[in-house]
């Protein structure tokens, strides 16, 4: 037990500035164009549902399930009361849960704490499949924890810092993304049960404010992880 802790907090070497900068732009490319965003959104998607459930777990909401949908699109599905301060924050998790991973992320990877990171993901992985209630969210998860899980078993230490790069770009980057997406959906009043739309249902603010603070929690959480991974 204690071999496995030390090697869980092992401390790797910073990385080389090129790498840092490759990996950024490497997300960035993921993030930035169709076809790639289109494949990789899903992980978006679970970092946003798993935000909801923790969320739901931490204001004692009764947690019935995830469903993770071939569209990207994901639900959780909570009981208790339909309104106050435990539906609020739940609600609010979602959009919020990506970036703020990410940045979390970001300060272990600036830790030098890949192994860690690492295997953090892939406890959260492990816990989301526990919750979720459809098959295809099942596959999804078992496919990106089969992923993370070979790279923590067999990838060299230089190929899991880069991988973990990318991911923690990925996220902080990603996080950004479906708020943009959601106020074209909000414009052209394609997502009346949106968690914007939600939320001003449930409080006295618009669902336009909640998207400004989804889009200012993630550009915040975007700079402050930019800063932490900075070599220079």
């Amino acid at each position: 037990m204690d071999k496995l802790w030390a090697q869980l907090i092992e401390v790797q070497s910073a990385p080389a500035p090129w790498v840092v900068a490759g990996s950024a732009l490497a997300a960035l490319a993921i993030v930035t164009f169709t076809m790639s965003w289109q494949l990789t959104r899903g992980l978006i998607t679970i970092a946003h549902e798993g935000g909801h459930a923790v969320m739901a777990l931490l204001t004692r909401r009764k947690l019935e399930g995830i469903r993770l949908h071939s569209d990207t699109s994901g639900v959780t599905l909570t009981r208790g009361r339909p309104n106050g301060p435990g539906m609020v924050l739940t609600a609010l998790a979602g959009y919020l849960a990506p970036s703020l991973l990410g940045l979390a992320a970001a300060w272990l990877t600036d830790q030098g704490r890949i192994t860690l990171l690492i295997w953090s993901m892939l406890l959260f992985l492990v816990c989301m499949l526990l919750l979720i209630r459809n098959l295809y969210g099942a596959l999804i998860l078992l496919v990106t924890g089969g992923a993370v899980f070979a790279v923590s078993m067999y990838a060299p230490a230089e190929v899991q810092q880069v991988v973990a790069l990318v991911v923690v770009w990925f996220l902080l980057f990603g996080g950004i993304r479906p708020i943009f997406e959601l106020q074209r959906k909000r414009r052209r009043r394609q997502a009346r049960d949106s968690d914007a739309d939600q939320l001003a249902r449930l409080t006295f603010l618009p669902g336009g404010f909640y998207v400004l603070f989804f889009l200012l929690v993630g550009a915040a959480s975007m700079v402050a992880g930019a800063y932490l991974m900075n070599p220079l």
